[in-house]
């Protein structure tokens, strides 16, 4: 079964980027090797939208080759919501063409206690997979 390991620096990260943004969602691109992130790679909403996000594919073109030049592998696409649970929404799971990649949620529904899922979504079926957040790579 996939699961998702993110270290507590890099979700640390996820979670200021969430917070400084928003209302607007934040998203991003998580990236290591066996389930393992080692690299975080923030991305710029294009739409500015709270409800939505989509990223600017001149942004997305410099990661994948940052990524492939770093000999590591997409392993998630974050995003934030501001105002809802983490779980995907109907647009999220619409706009979810990656085969294998993980869509990891941060919800500041509850702004004391943000909550961290992932998902893989294909065919628009929906699975929820384990995120662990863990102190350092082993």
């Amino acid at each position: 079964m996939l699961k998702l390991k993110i270290p507590c620096n890099i979700f640390e990260q996820m979670l200021q980027q969430a917070k400084a943004e928003a209302p607007i969602e934040a998203c991003g691109i998580l990236a290591g090797r066996n389930g393992q992130v080692e690299s975080l790679y923030k991305m710029t909403n294009v739409d500015q939208s709270s409800d939505h996000f989509m990223m600017a594919p001149v942004e997305q073109f410099k990661v994948v080759k940052d990524i492939r030049a770093a000999y590591l592998e997409m392993l998630a696409i974050y995003h934030s919501h501001p105002e809802s649970p983490a779980r995907p929404s109907q647009e999220d799971i619409r706009l979810a063409l990656m085969p294998d990649v993980v869509y990891v949620i941060v919800s500041l529904q509850n702004t004391n206690t943000p909550v961290l899922k992932g998902f893989l979504v294909e065919n628009e079926n929906v699975t929820e997979v384990p995120v662990k957040i863990v102190k350092e790579l082993k």
